[in-house]
């Protein structure tokens, strides 16, 4: 039977990549690598990824609460110095079984394809999974970029049913889940630059305890207010939480990074004992 074996949260942020104005950055960069291993260690086959579309693969015209890519891969369709724009290794036979299950569980989910993935899930893909491609890919664009936004109670139950998904294949895969985004950051406004470490806190302290109700209590607006538009993303973090329940979680790497918009958060959630 297929199982969960870990779950990951961490940032997506390009100007980690980017480095303008050439701010230390290899705390940071070895958490991916920490994760990388981590991942190996783990020996896991399959990574389902949760990320946001920045505008760049969805148009005004299409904006689906959930989508399912179920073929090829290449990305990040971005050029981030230091990440490469390649081919992702996928399982699209795996995608399907997960598409089929969201369907028949009252997830009516979108599918590509085809997909050139952006940052959201290229970053997490090439820089924290193992470069041989043995880790199979399966992103899941969730609606937390851009309006109207997946409530907060359905991204949980979309972790839910993930792990209830994994439970009925008969596969001998073992598979990490990665909360790709965050935490706060404010995306192409008059605050863009601002970083909230107590805003991130408070978010990293309900990973740490696996309880996700402070997450959900929390309202759209208190979010914009006190993590940004890019604060919308700690809807990652709840589908793996759903998907881990009461999950032990542990911070790995943290920092206000002053070269970028964003506080950088990477953790760890284990399944319950």
């Amino acid at each position: 039977m297929a199982e969960i074996v870990s779950g990951y949260i961490m940032p997506h942020d390009p100007l980690l990549f980017i480095n303008p104005h050439k701010k230390e950055r290899d705390y940071l960069l070895g958490a991916y690598k920490k994760i990388r291993d981590k991942v190996e260690a783990l020996g896991a086959t399959r990574a389902i990824i949760f990320g946001a579309d920045h505008y760049i693969l969805f148009s005004p015209r299409c904006l689906p609460q959930f989508l399912i890519a179920t073929g090829e891969l290449h990305g990040p369709i971005e050029r981030l110095p230091g990440v490469p724009n390649s081919p992702i290794a996928s399982d699209p036979d795996f995608a399907r079984m997960l598409v089929d299950f969201a369907h028949g569980s009252g997830f009516d989910v979108a599918v590509s394809r085809d997909l050139g993935v952006d940052h959201a899930i290229g970053v997490p893909a090439q820089l924290a999974l193992p470069t041989d491609g043995s880790v199979k890919t399966v992103p899941v664009y969730m609606a937390s970029g851009v309006e109207p936004y997946v409530r907060l109670q359905r991204a949980y139950e979309f972790g839910q049913m993930v792990r209830e998904a994994v439970a009925a294949m008969s596969t001998d895969d073992r598979i990490v889940l990665i909360g790709s985004g965050g935490i706060s950051h404010w995306v192409g406004t008059g605050e863009m630059g601002r970083i909230n470490p107590q805003f991130d806190k408070k978010v990293l302290d309900a990973i740490q305890s696996g309880d996700p109700s402070t997450l959900l209590a929390m309202t759209d607006q208190e979010i914009m207010r006190d993590g940004g538009n890019g604060g919308m993303e700690i809807r990652h973090y709840l589908a793996v939480m759903g998907a881990l329940p009461a999950g032990a979680g542990e911070v790995l790497a943290y920092e206000a990074w002053p070269g970028g918009v964003t506080g950088m958060g990477f953790a760890e959630i284990l399944p319950a004992a």
